[in-house]
């Protein structure tokens, strides 16, 4: 938090007599006129501000987070009336001033936090001040019209905020990635997710480009001297994706659709978390990706965050860095109970149309020296998901369908086929079809 303060006068006292009395009479009167500029202030600012509506704040959850946005006051997960009568009390010295009360962001907390606090909560801010992934303090002007986003994981969240007419280019790996969402065909493509072809993003004249923390350097020395705002937004961590999401609805102006979504989504989490929390000893995982032999993952990665929210036990979860490779001879000590495939190739996917790829997947896999001696194959509790089902937004569809793998006789009622589909269709506003996970129980 920044060392800010709401600036004091000095007050000067006079000891001698008369002289001390008068002065002391003159500070009350200039007291008293201070006081009633400041109320018939806020009476103005109330006047002026009186039909704005409270935002709808969502039910209590599991899943808290501070909203890394200046005027996020009370350091909530959104932005609404209670961070303006916060601002209000740290103005009057009724409450601690807080990292993100100084709404417009100028270095002092003021009735002007008031104004740009309610105009950000009625979506009429002209600039809206972040904390974007990359731990930086961002300022983008607003509103943003157009944008290009360089991040993979952020293409389905811009389509469920239905913010994609705001989309000006695109990457060739998200228009490979993403052949089947609606209209991205037809947007003209800047390079790739690794390296943009900066050229055609500046021709484009885009308000902002979203890119990963770990690029976030190279991006902004290339884009900074035409005007174009680089934001860092990973939006691939279930443990951080709220948060993240719900920067980019403001930046985009859709935060209720945000709200409604992550409301939506939480719940099924929150059911899964209730049912799996008091679980001892917890199922035993062991996640390894279809394209890289006995590569897995530990904290830090999706399949870590996945495994442990389905209420399972990730033995990778101690080994260093996020993403390890190990050799058989440690996954046979280990013995996992459940293994599974998060896929980024030919096994599953939205244009799949059989399970033959899949189903002959794991049966190779069965027969490798490492993983046919685990508890896991000899139960046959061996399968495989597709990997977007494991990183970024539909990772809470990972976690539905890993619940029902690590324990069916828990979740007999819980249907992650059909929570995709809803997913699907209600939020993304695809038909629904495709291989996603193999082989699926029933339920």
């Amino acid at each position: 938090m920044r060392n800010k303060g709401v600036g004091q006068e000095n007050v000067l006292w006079i000891n001698e007599g008369k002289g001390r009395a008068k002065i002391m009479n003159s500070n009350r009167r200039h007291m008293h006129m201070r006081a009633l500029r400041a109320l018939l202030s806020v009476f103005i600012f109330a006047f002026l501000f009186a039909a704005i509506p409270v935002s709808a704040h969502q039910a209590e959850s599991t899943h808290q987070f501070t909203l890394e946005i200046y005027g996020n006051a009370n350091e909530d997960d959104t932005i609404d009336m209670r961070d303006v009568t916060y601002i209000k009390l740290v103005i009057f010295g009724k409450k601690p001033e807080t990292e993100f009360s100084d709404a417009n962001y100028d270095g002092r907390v003021s009735m002007l936090d008031v104004v740009q606090t309610k105009l950000i909560i009625v979506g009429k801010e002209a600039k809206l001040t972040i904390v974007d992934s990359a731990d930086r303090i961002v300022t983008v002007s607003m509103p943003v019209e157009r944008i290009v986003p360089m991040v993979t994981w952020s293409y389905e969240p811009i389509w469920i905020l239905r913010a994609q007419d705001k989309v000006v280019g695109i990457t060739t790996t998200a228009q490979e990635d993403y052949s089947w969402l609606p209209g991205i065909q037809d947007k003209p493509t800047v390079g790739t997710y690794k390296e943009l072809d900066y050229e055609s993003v500046i021709a484009l004249e885009p308000d902002i480009v979203i890119v990963l923390d770990r690029k976030v350097e190279e991006v902004e020395r290339n884009l900074e001297s035409f005007g174009i705002t680089t934001v860092a937004l990973n939006l691939r961590s279930q443990k951080k994706f709220d948060s993240e999401f719900k920067i980019l609805a403001y930046i985009l102006g859709e935060d209720e659709k945000a709200n409604r979504f992550i409301s939506w989504k939480n719940g099924y989490l929150d059911w899964i978390k209730e049912e799996t929390e008091g679980i001892e000893p917890k199922v035993r995982v062991y996640a390894e990706w279809s394209d890289w032999t006995w590569g897995t993952g530990s904290e830090g990665s999706g399949v870590h965050d996945v495994i442990t929210m389905s209420g399972g036990y990730n033995i990778a979860s101690d080994l260093p860095g996020p993403y390890p490779q190990v050799d058989p001879e440690w996954v046979i000590r280990e013995n996992p109970e459940v293994i599974f495939f998060p896929a980024f190739d030919n096994l599953t996917g939205y244009t799949m149309d059989s399970d033959e790829n899949a189903k002959l997947f794991i049966e190779e896999a069965c027969n490798r020296t490492g993983l046919k001696e685990t508890d896991a194959v000899e139960n046959g509790r061996v399968y495989v998901i597709d990997g977007f089902c494991v990183e970024a937004v539909r990772g809470f569809v990972g976690v539905c369908y890993c619940a029902k793998w690590f324990y069916p006789e828990l979740f007999e009622d819980l249907n992650p086929d059909a929570i995709h589909r809803e997913y699907f269709e209600k939020w993304l506003g695809v038909p629904y079809r495709g291989i996603w996970a193999y082989p699926l129980i029933g339920g």
